[in-house]
C-alpha cells in the first residue's frame, strides 16, 4: 500500500471512529463502507474486512437500538466474522468491538441497556475535537447524508476546497468543517455559511475559467 493509501485509509478509519464515538451511527456506517482502494490484494482483502467489520457493528448497533432484533444479530453475526478474520487492524482496537458484535448477535436487546464500546485507535478514542483536517472532510459530508443539517454534496464541495487550500493560509472552508462537526446546535447556522462560501468561490472559478 502507498503512503497515500496508508494516509486515506487511516483518515477514514478516524473518521468512522469518532463518528461511532459521538453516536452518529449510520455515518459511521456510511464512511467505513466507502473502503479505499489497496494496492495489494492481500492488504486489501484484509482492510476490507476491517472496514466491512466496523461497517456492519455500526449498522447491527442501530438496528438493535431501532428495535429490529433479527436484523441486528444477523448483521452482528456478519460483524464479528469479519473482524475476527483481520490480520492488521490499523491500529484499531478491534477485540473490544468485536466482542460486542458477539453479544449483540445473541442477545440484540442488550443495546437498549448497554453503552457500546468506543473505537479505539492507537490507544485513543477519536471525537469530533479530535480530527486532522482530512478525517473532517470524511466525517462532516456523512453527518449531512446521514440527516443533519446541510447539503451532502455542497459540505463535500466545502471538505474538497478546504484539502485545495490546505498549506495556503486560507482557513475559511476548514475552519467552518470543524465548527460543523464540533458545534451541533449551530450546524443549521454553520451548513448555511459553507453553502454561501461554496457558491460564492464556484463562481469565483467559473469567473476565472471563463478568462481563458
Amino acid at each position: 500500500m502507498s503512503d497515500r493509501d496508508t494516509a486515506a485509509s487511516v483518515e477514514r478509519v478516524v473518521a468512522g471512529a469518532a463518528l461511532f464515538n459521538e453516536r452518529h451511527l449510520v455515518a459511521a456506517r456510511s464512511v467505513w463502507e466507502a473502503t479505499p482502494t489497496a494496492s495489494s490484494e492481500a492488504r486489501e482483502e484484509d482492510a476490507d474486512r476491517l472496514f466491512r467489520g466496523l461497517a456492519a457493528t455500526a449498522t447491527a448497533t442501530q438496528r438493535a437500538v431501532d428495535g429490529d432484533g433479527q436484523e441486528a444479530s444477523d448483521r452482528a453475526e456478519d460483524a464479528a466474522a469479519a473482524l475476527a478474520a483481520v490480520t492488521d487492524p490499523q491500529g484499531v482496537a478491534v477485540a473490544p468491538v468485536r466482542e460486542w458484535a458477539e453479544r449483540l448477535a445473541v442477545a440484540p436487546e442488550a443495546a437498549e441497556s448497554a453503552t457500546p464500546p468506543r473505537v479505539r485507535v492507537d490507544d485513543e478514542a477519536p471525537t469530533f475535537g479530535d480530527l486532522s483536517l482530512g478525517a473532517a472532510d470524511l466525517a462532516a459530508p456523512a453527518l449531512a447524508a446521514a440527516g443533519e443539517p446541510g447539503d451532502e454534496t455542497t459540505l463535500a464541495t466545502a471538505a474538497e476546497f478546504a484539502s485545495a487550500a490546505r498549506g495556503t493560509g486560507r482557513t475559511e472552508f476548514a475552519e467552518l468543517l470543524f465548527a460543523y462537526l464540533r458545534t451541533p446546535d449551530a450546524r443549521p447556522q454553520v451548513a448555511a455559511r459553507l453553502g454561501d462560501h461554496v457558491e460564492r468561490e464556484e463562481r469565483k472559478r467559473r469567473d476565472v475559467d471563463g478568462l481563458f
